[in-house]
């Protein structure tokens, strides 16, 4: 009895490291794309102009901030579809931090749901903070 309540739970762990596994690989599969169709539609309308690439300024950027890349896919730009599709890679990670959470705490293994929480405030103080800079 105790050795097909231990099975079970090894098929479970298996089960959740499969769901991560293929999130992982789903959500870099899916940025990926996204950041190619922008690519595209950059380099479409974009036909012709030649890109001064001798000084590097960042602050100048349009789409610094989440609301301007989702400003900018409003209109359809190329270049707001790309930096989305780097968001959504920046953001895959955090979405199976989240999975790992929710399964722990289905696991009932608390300790690990704190640490979770704790990474994971980590990664927003961090992105929202900008302590990166």
């Amino acid at each position: 009895m105790m050795e097909q309540a231990e099975h079970k739970q090894n098929i479970n762990d298996k089960d959740i490291q499969a769901i991560l596994g293929t999130l992982l690989r789903a959500g870099v599969i899916i940025s990926m794309t996204i950041v190619l169709i922008g690519g595209i539609i950059f380099l479409t309308h974009h036909k012709g102009v030649i890109a001064d690439y001798k000084v590097f300024k960042p602050e100048i950027s349009e789409f610094s901030s989440i609301a301007a890349i989702f400003n900018g896919l409003a209109t359809f730009r190329g270049d707001a579809i790309v930096q989305f599709g780097i968001l959504m890679l920046i953001f895959t990670p955090i979405a199976r931090i989240i999975f790992a959470i929710f399964s722990f705490f289905l696991e009932r293994d608390y300790l690990y749901v704190i640490i979770g929480f704790i990474i994971l405030a980590i990664i927003t103080i961090s992105l929202s903070g900008g302590l990166a800079h």
